[in-house]
């Protein structure tokens, strides 16, 4: 890929060689963050641009705040791989991708930065305005690829972003007793939670059968909107978490 102009101005330009076209010519409007989960911020940042790996994304935001661009947004980067969103299968052509430096899980999960996050809150900010991109689109990895993706993990400042009108946002309702719902357990009241998990937008049947599957969903929205806890068990605090976002998504 030859040098392009950056559609972020405080972005430095890296080209990945792996992209493609979005489908249909369609316009992004939706936002993935993740993070990278290698060991070094510099390995990744080559990785995503070696041909061998078949991966890249739109952004990458070192530790410092500085931002490259890999891949210009009117492309498709290679990000979000096998993944679904309210219908939405191709979220490759649908999103905007964002790689934050950050070894991971297996490297211990450490917080991120303060002026990472500053620049992610700019770099966000500039997409959104940019595409008019709606808040319950900014969502993380494990949102569109729940179980077989954990990233950017439950340690990512959702509510910060929040706090700068970037992502959709509730106050987690705080952790206590009351009935809750596990892997295992049927019923209506489990299939009322999955019918409600899919209505947000996440990837889980409606069976009323409390499935590894609906667990892994109930992992995925708990490590986004209820990080205190992340057990896969839906309890009164992730259920009631739950509805107040359903409630607080905008009318159609």
């Amino acid at each position: 890929m030859t040098v392009f102009e950056p559609d972020f101005p405080g972005a430095t330009v890296a080209p990945s060689p792996n992209f493609g076209e979005r489908s249909n010519g369609r316009s992004p409007d939706m936002i993935i963050l993740h993070y990278t989960g290698m060991p070094t911020a510099e390995g990744a940042f080559d990785w995503l641009r070696r041909t061998e790996s078949e991966v890249s994304s739109h952004y990458f935001v070192f530790e410092d705040g500085r931002v490259a661009q890999l891949v210009p947004e009117s492309a498709r980067a290679w990000h979000a791989g096998k993944s679904f969103w309210r219908g939405e299968t191709d979220i490759n052509s649908a999103s905007i991708g964002i790689e934050i430096a950050n070894p991971g899980h297996p490297g211990g999960l450490p917080d991120f930065p303060p002026a990472q996050i500053d620049a992610v809150v700019r770099l966000c900010r500039d997409i959104v305005e940019r595409h008019s991109i709606a808040a319950e689109r900014v969502l993380a990895h494990s949102d569109v690829a729940p179980i077989r993706k954990i990233d950017p993990g439950e340690k990512f400042p959702w509510a910060r972003l929040a706090a700068e009108s970037i992502g959709h946002w509730v106050d987690p309702s705080p952790i206590g007793g009351g009935r809750f719902f596990q892997q295992g357990d049927q019923g209506a009241p489990v299939e009322a939670l999955q019918a409600m998990l899919a209505l947000y937008g996440y990837d889980v049947p409606v069976s009323s059968d409390f499935c590894a599957r609906t667990r892994g969903m109930v992992e995925a929205f708990q490590r986004h909107f209820r990080p205190a806890r992340v057990d896969g068990i839906a309890d009164a605090s992730t259920i009631e978490t739950l509805h107040r976002l359903l409630k607080a998504l905008p009318s159609a």
